[in-house]
């Protein structure tokens, strides 16, 4: 007689999920999944699938204003925003029910409910009642979106997660916060036609990137329109009469809008699960703490992606989740390793980066060389767009190894996931000099850099 009722319990049908449910389940264990909104999970439904189109959609914008130097004329484009909104959401429900074809393939029991933990190889369904026992739980129920709760007037604002939502397109909207969320949705308004100003904190935008890159993004998000208030929070949000919003800030100035927006982080989603029926320990954000393998203090339960707080990137989640089934039901001890990881900002410019920034290098390292090229694309010099791509590498001096990669620029998310096999595999500066150009691409530039901006430790020239 079986002890358990599951192999595998899985709590949240997410990215990190649902790649542990499939795996397990298609090695032979019997695994079940509970998730109490649509399958997919923040990637999918409400966050980088739905935006990145969002950001497609906004980009046309700049597209027909570059037309014409290519010989197209065109009429007075008009925008639906109605249009748009369904027809990503219609793809977002086919992307969802493609995760719930491949988790039933593999086996997979799918519970359409909440299940939060009773003690350590037990879960209750919130809905049902119903109980299950499992010999392991699986914990990947990601993150939500922060709103500041303790400022009056939050509730007349909306997250990323409403943004998708929206009946009208706002005229004009205020973005509190800095980070890529922010970033990309004032890309996403601003390009749609929307007067759109960020307030941000801090004195410079996409904090944790290369200092270059973000002085870079922010001169060109202003540049294109966007208007950037730093070193400023709300103080209070206010309704006017005519549904409007008005907003106060600490620096004494109001700003006068039809929609304010919070992008100002993400919590764990951790609270009402019950981890501490079962002794589960959180860190400070309510975060679940595990070791290398995912492993909770708990011996029967583990958990991976943004629940855990570690890098909190949607690829990031599956290959822990991959690692995860591979040690635990295919005999296959597997840690991920979470150096050098990519990423990316789906703004204007978009932005790729891996590996160590000028900064961190500098304090990692002492003795560093700094690589630059910076210049305008080939497309908007005919075009006469101003936007100009700024690319970096920064190499350690004593072993010529390339630790960093830094783009902000046209199509910089695609040129740094290549970048990134190079940074993962260790190359030299030489290496990358002996690789041939591929002429006429902004990629050539990567290994055109010749002669360092900053050598050793000498600042940035």
């Amino acid at each position: 007689m079986m002890q358990y009722d599951y192999d595998l319990f899985v709590i949240g049908a997410g990215s990190g999920g649902v790649r542990a449910a499939r795996l397990a389940a298609k090695s032979g264990a019997r695994v079940a999944i509970a998730e109490d909104d649509r399958i997919g999970g923040t990637c999918v439904i409400r966050g980088c699938v739905p935006k990145k189109l969002l950001v497609y959609g906004s980009e046309f914008s700049q597209h027909f204003r570059d037309a014409a130097a290519f010989g197209w004329t065109l009429d007075a484009p008009r925008f639906d925003w109605a249009t748009l909104r369904d027809n990503v959401q219609n793809e977002v429900s086919r992307l969802s029910g493609l995760y719930r074809t491949n988790l039933e393939a593999a086996g997979a029991a799918i519970i359409e409910d909440r299940a939060e933990v009773v003690d350590a190889h037990t879960v209750r369904m919130k809905k049902s009642g119903k109980t299950c026992s499992a010999e392991r739980i699986l914990i990947a129920t990601g993150g939500h979106t922060t709103i500041p709760r303790d400022l009056k007037g939050h509730e007349l604002g909306i997250s990323s997660t409403h943004a998708f939502h929206l009946e009208k397109l706002p005229k004009s909207i205020v973005i509190a916060g800095g980070g890529y969320i922010a970033i990309e949705f004032a890309t996403i308004f601003s390009g749609l036609g929307v007067d759109t100003t960020i307030v941000y904190r801090s004195e410079q935008i996409l904090r944790g990137f290369d200092t270059e890159i973000r002085a870079h993004v922010q001169s060109e998000l202003q540049r294109t329109g966007v208007k950037i208030v730093t070193g400023a929070v709300f103080t209070e949000i206010d309704k006017l009469a005519d549904g409007r919003k008005l907003a106060f800030l600490t620096n004494n100035m109001r700003l006068e809008v039809d929609q304010v927006m919070f992008a100002i982080g993400r919590d764990p989603n951790t609270r009402g699960l019950g981890l501490e029926n079962a002794g589960v320990k959180l860190n400070e954000r309510g975060a679940v703490i595990v070791d290398e393998y995912s492993r909770s203090n708990v011996s029967s339960i583990w958990a991976v992606g943004d629940v855990t707080d570690r890098i909190n990137l949607t690829p990031v989640a599956i290959r822990e989740a991959q690692a995860f089934a591979w040690t635990e039901f295919m005999n296959k001890p597997t840690a991920f390793d979470h150096a050098d990881v990519a990423s990316a900002v789906f703004g204007r410019p978009p932005v790729g980066a891996v590996g160590l920034t000028e900064d961190d290098a500098r304090a990692k390292l002492g003795r560093i060389k700094v690589f630059r090229s910076q210049f305008r694309p080939m497309r908007n010099i005919l075009a006469g767009n101003e936007q100009r791509t700024l690319m970096k590498l920064i190499v350690d001096a004593a072993s010529d190894r390339v630790v960093g990669v830094h783009i902000a620029g046209p199509e910089a998310p695609e040129l740094v996931q290549v970048a990134a096999i190079a940074v993962k595999a260790k190359l030299t500066k030489a290496q990358w000099d002996a690789t041939c150009a591929v002429h006429p691409t902004a990629a050539e530039e990567l290994v055109l850099m010749g002669e360092p901006v900053a050598h050793d430790n000498e600042a940035p020239a």
